[in-house]
């Protein structure tokens, strides 16, 4: 069960508690509802309505209740990079779809956590802040609760979501760094494809050349402030430098590396209940390695 407490100061005197919950606590006019309608608030330990006046030193807790998700636990590896009780970031391998879906019902991340959740004696709903393809490696934030969820979209919408990407690239990119601002839509909605189109959702990425190789590739660090679906890919393929591997944007080569090479390396954001600055970063996984060996 999450948790949230604040201790009221002399400032907070005679303020009434739904107004300390709107003041103190970051959480959506949506979850104050849900809050207020199945009675999660205590004042010292007893369960208040809002309307009751505060004095100083009084402690207000608000427990959201238990929840849990139903996918079918798997013994799938989980590598986690941090965890509490809000928040679980875990570095995912490629070949793994995130989510369950029409076209992968099982053998996801989800259900590789849904095991690791009840190994480990815990119970939330498996709430996924950010999303990667099947095939790129990297970092994978889970809210374990709704207000977390909100925090997290609500930071991205501000800005305040940092992440960051490794791709090797066929191509030896020009510029040091740069900026590509082009709008990414579906063409075709029976397919996965996503491409450049003037009528698509606006799409920001910004890149800088960490190396060049001879052999005619290019290692990237990208930066995301829009988060379309392909992003990533659609943009280095439509400006000359599709990503190593990637079948579905014009550069298939097996025999460098198996899939795309592309690691969402960094993620950096606000704690959603302590407000403190978090940063993750995700090592770079053995076959992009490898495939950085050969083309040295």
């Amino acid at each position: 069960m999450t948790e949230f407490k604040y201790i009221t100061t002399e400032q907070d005197n005679g303020m009434a508690v739904k107004d300390i919950l709107r003041h103190h606590f970051q959480f959506s006019a949506r979850m104050r509802n849900k809050i207020k309608r199945e009675k999660l608030v205590h004042l010292n330990g007893q369960q208040t309505p809002g309307w009751i006046p505060t004095r100083p030193g009084d402690v207000i807790t608000i427990c959201l209740p238990e929840e849990t998700s139903d996918f079918i636990p798997e013994d799938i590896p989980i590598s986690p990079v941090y965890e509490d009780d809000s928040l679980l970031i875990i570095n995912k391998q490629p070949g793994l779809v995130v989510h369950p879906t029409k076209g992968h019902p099982q053998h996801t991340l989800a259900n590789g956590i849904m095991k690791y959740m009840l190994d480990s004696g815990g119970s939330y709903k498996i709430r996924f802040m950010n999303r990667l393809d099947m095939d790129t490696s990297g970092l994978v934030a889970v809210a374990k609760n709704a207000h977390c969820q909100a925090s997290f979209m609500k930071q991205s919408q501000a800005g305040l979501v940092e992440k960051r990407y490794l791709a090797i690239v066929k191509g030896l990119v020009e510029a040091d760094n740069g900026t590509i601002d082009l709008p990414i839509g579906k063409p075709d909605p029976e397919r996965v494809e996503r491409a450049v189109m003037e009528d698509g959702a606006p799409s920001l990425t910004h890149y800088r050349v960490l190396k060049r190789f001879q052999a005619g590739y290019s290692l990237l660090e990208l930066a995301l402030e829009t988060g379309r679906t392909h992003q990533i890919r659609v943009h280095l393929s439509h400006i000359g430098y599709p990503i190593v591997s990637d079948h579905l944007y014009g550069e298939t080569n097996p025999f460098l590396i198996e899939r795309q090479a592309l690691h969402a390396r960094k993620l950096a954001l606000l704690h959603p209940v302590t407000g403190k600055a978090l940063s993750f970063e995700a090592p770079l996984p053995e076959d992009m390695e490898a495939l950085l060996e050969k083309l040295r």
